[in-house]
């Protein structure tokens, strides 16, 4: 189980990270947009569409990612109080009440959606350049593949902590900037005080 909680892991991470990128291309999308509207006067057809497009690939291909680092919305108020074993056992009712039957819902559609998309080379209606959405109805298909194999991830994680009392975290990779100059404070207040 270990092994498989950590391939996925590393995939959802893969994932999330390299999508992110997309934030780069599309803030350089939208800066131009910005300048050729208001210094040029003339703006283009394909902004609004490009960055929806991206926006939703950024969104829908880091959601393994969030799953995997804890990072989904959950009523934590009450949630925290529990004993993890406790936490584990509502996880993993949860996830086979909720989480996976929407996700499979989520693929079932989408291969729909996007197989039909594809079938007619859909374009986008909210613009006059006609760009082109199909692909992008495809990520919604692989979104849901990468949450399924995330989500048997978490399934494990919920017996695993079940069984030993603590829950298995995921390897870091990240750290939040916050965290990390709070720890820059504390080695330089302790190399001060030597």
């Amino acid at each position: 189980m270990i092994g498989y909680i950590r391939f996925a892991d590393r995939l959802s991470a893969w994932f999330g990270k390299t999508f992110g990128w997309l934030i780069i291309l599309m803030t350089f999308g939208m800066s131009y947009e910005v300048l050729v509207r208001y210094a040029f006067n003339a703006p283009t057809p394909w902004a609004l569409d490009i960055s929806f497009i991206m926006y939703g690939t950024i969104f829908m291909m880091g959601g393994a990612y969030t799953l995997s680092r804890g990072g989904h919305v959950r009523g934590d108020f009450i949630y925290r109080t529990w004993q993890p074993r406790v936490q584990a056992a509502v996880d993993l009712v949860l996830y086979f009440l909720f989480f996976f039957p929407g996700i499979l819902a989520l693929v079932f559609t989408g291969f729909k959606y996007a197989g039909r998309s594809w079938g007619y080379a859909e374009v986008s209606v909210n613009s006059p350049a006609g760009i082109p959405i199909y692909q992008f109805k495809s990520v919604i298909v692989a979104a849901g593949l990468l949450l399924i194999i995330q989500g048997i991830a978490q399934v494990f994680r919920c017996i695993l902590c079940m069984q030993r009392g603590y829950w298995l975290q995921a390897e870091d990779d990240v750290e939040e900037t916050e965290q990390l100059l709070i720890k820059q404070a504390a080695e330089a207040a302790a190399k001060a005080q030597r």
